[in-house]
């Protein structure tokens, strides 16, 4: 008699094969609900973006005050990096923010303060295809469209 609840049940479960269940205390409809849990993909890429590329680490603060101003600093530093990747993206460079980030690394500017004229030289140094690739993001005249 085990044997045969045991199958019964089985073949219970299997009509819930493929399917994925929500529950909730949110007061939103069906669709809602589906809507809000297709875009978590979009806070789990933020707390890695958070985590990995912006290298935010867990604090341990005591005082009310330091909490929120460690919460206000880790949002911050991921708005100007979503800034970035929208800026990106419009400008029409094709490269993810930690592809730029990670070309920009590599790139040097040079600075030279001539002694008799009291004038500073500044030569950015984009020496290879991919700093050529980014290149606009060193020119002052790029940033001010934004």
């Amino acid at each position: 008699m085990r044997h045969f609840f045991r199958c019964r049940k089985k073949n219970e479960d299997t009509k819930w094969d493929g399917l994925k269940g929500y529950i909730t205390n949110a007061d939103l409809s069906e669709s809602d609900v589906y809507k809000k849990y297709s875009e978590l993909w979009q806070i789990e890429r933020a707390f890695w973006v958070t985590k990995g590329v912006l290298e935010l680490r867990q604090m341990f603060h005591f005082t009310r005050k330091r909490i929120e101003a460690h919460v206000c600093i880790c949002f911050v530093a991921y708005k100007i990096y979503k800034e970035l990747e929208r800026i990106l993206k419009i400008s029409g460079i094709n490269l993810s923010v930690d592809k730029v980030l990670s070309i920009a690394k590599t790139i040097t500017t040079i600075k030279v303060k001539l002694q008799q004229s009291n004038k500073t030289i500044m030569k950015t140094m984009l020496i290879t295809e991919k700093h050529k690739s980014i290149a606009r993001v060193f020119d002052a005249e790029f940033w001010e469209n934004f």
